[in-house]
């Protein structure tokens, strides 16, 4: 039965049905933790890949390309070249059909409910390294040796590093000509990719680079990407200030004496470069430059080579001289690297925290931790077997059941009051309410104002409210207050009693 066109088209368009329904079930359960969350991120990208590998069955089967389908559809009506009439066919369909369960017999009855819950219940496979803790952060360890062992890294501790490399065009232009660069790059960008497509499954990669390059393309043709700005994208090579030339377009070495654009300190910079001799004339120069068109550094004599490049060194130095090309290719790695530490950009925070908390701590406090997370994960596996039901979501008690819904209503606990003191925090119920006057929270906020926390300000939640009763109150104490000016007394020779302000002022005028 399952081997016609028409049943397999039937089926197709059935399991891409049911697929569709089974993600929207999935999508409607909140997860409750984050790794519940990426487990099931997992399983919808699962589906939709099963969906897409469908659906491009179905499309060959339309297409029809050998006339197999339209075959089929005739000789269900009987026309058949064999002149075959309908009840033939019909019956001759009959059997294979009867044939096909006789030795297929569990194909008679398929839970497909049961089969597509289990589905549901499973936890994809997914691997992450120990340090990268379910995706929560990066192991960025092998590529930080990398940068370390590298003639364009920096001496940096691995938290400083972690602020570095999402920063490539910082690198100065000179050390990127360099096979190590390139390879180092595209270790780190196939690792973020890596990492990406795991944490992230539902987010379309290939859109998000595909903006990248066609973004990257107008900003090389301008001559504004970031730390290539003085590459020329007019001739598709570096400029004369780049000290790489392009060999392929000379074919004898006068020619690349006769170029105007070659001068005595551009092939100086090439030969600098690539860790050759600088010396000699112009044509010694150029000879010597034009050897490596054709061989790699590692065969040339190494009397060609300055007496201060060892050759170690050679493995930092790509074995020809880059052209545009390559240097556009650079370029675009390192503007998809930009990219994706944008979108891991919380990642990257926490990664470097954890790696902060883990230098305080000694190799015991470190176990414990492990061990605490481990039971943690445990518990919310258990958690989430056992979970209360609580369609009202009602407060929990103290024994870590919903309270009663009589006692919910006699508190008041539906009821909110918002404190815009407090940030606008809400409190459930009359008894918080009363008694958050007296919490950090409110206290706070009053002390924030400049206004004291007493019981005058009870039940004054909003900010202006408070400021103006303030306002009141000072003035209010302003006509009570000691004034020394008009109510200290002073008593002259003659006994006659002044209070301050008069007493100075005859005092002044020479009376007394």
């Amino acid at each position: 039965m399952s081997s016609t066109l028409l049943e397999v088209t039937r089926a197709s368009h059935e399991e891409v049905e049911r697929l569709e329904r089974l993600i929207v079930k999935d999508l409607q359960t909140e997860p409750p933790t984050a790794r519940d969350r990426l487990y099931q991120s997992h399983r919808v990208r699962n589906m939709i890949e099963q969906i897409t590998e469908t659906t491009n069955k179905l499309v060959e089967i339309y297409e029809d390309k050998d006339n197999a389908r339209k075959d089929e559809i005739a000789a269900l009506g009987g026309q058949t070249a064999t002149g075959t009439n309908v009840f033939s066919a019909f019956y001759d369909r009959l059997k294979e059909i009867r044939e096909y369960h006789r030795r297929h017999p569990a194909a008679r009855v398929i839970d497909a409910n049961d089969e597509y819950e289990q589905i549901l219940r499973e936890e994809p496979q997914i691997e992450f390294s120990g340090e990268e803790a379910s995706g929560r952060y990066l192991d960025l360890h092998e590529l930080y040796n990398d940068y370390l062992n590298s003639k364009f890294g920096e001496r940096i501790e691995y938290t400083a590093y972690l602020d570095v490399f999402s920063q490539p065009h910082k690198i100065p232009q000179k050390l990127k000509f360099m096979r190590q660069y390139m390879e180092y790059l595209q270790k780190l960008l196939e690792y973020l990719v890596y990492f990406f497509e795991r944490t992230e499954p539902l987010q379309d990669l290939g859109r998000i680079f595909s903006k990248v390059t066609t973004e990257f393309e107008e900003q090389w043709t301008s001559g504004n990407v970031e730390g290539w700005e003085n590459e020329s994208q007019e001739n598709g090579h570096a400029s004369d200030e780049h000290p790489v030339i392009d060999l392929g377009k000379y074919s004898t070495v006068e020619e690349l004496i006769r170029d105007s654009e070659v001068g005595p300190e551009k092939l100086k910079k090439a030969l600098a470069a690539l860790g050759l001799k600088t010396g000699g004339t112009v044509e010694e120069r150029a000879k010597r430059l034009f050897l490596t068109k054709d061989k790699p550094l590692e065969e040339l004599d190494r009397k060609n080579f300055a007496k201060a490049f060892h050759q170690s060194d050679l493995n930092g130095v790509l074995s020809t001289p880059l052209s545009g090309k390559d240097a556009k290719e650079i370029a675009l790695m390192e503007a998809k690297v930009s990219k994706l530490c944008d979108l891991l950009d919380e990642n990257i925070v926490r990664t470097k925290e954890n790696v902060v908390k883990k230098q305080a701590l000694t190799y015991e406090e470190m176990e414990a931790e492990r061990e605490e997370e481990e039971v943690q994960a445990e518990s919310e596996s258990d958690d989430e077997e056992q979970q209360i039901y609580n369609p009202l979501k009602l407060p929990m008690g103290w024994d870590g059941k919903p309270i009663p819904y009589w006692l919910y209503k006699l508190h008041g606990l539906g009821q909110e009051f918002k404190c815009e003191i407090c940030g606008n925090y809400s409190y459930w119920g009359r008894r918080a309410y009363e008694r958050h006057f007296k919490e950090w929270r409110h206290q706070h906020g009053m002390r924030c104002l400049g206004i004291p926390n007493t019981k005058n300000f009870n039940e004054i939640t909003s900010i202006e409210e408070a400021k103006q009763l303030w306002e009141r109150i000072q003035q209010r104490q302003g006509l009570n207050k000691w004034r020394p000016d008009l109510e200290e007394e002073y008593e002259d020779q003659e006994g006659n009693i002044y209070n301050k302000k008069t007493y100075t002022d005859l005092q002044r005028q020479g009376l007394i």
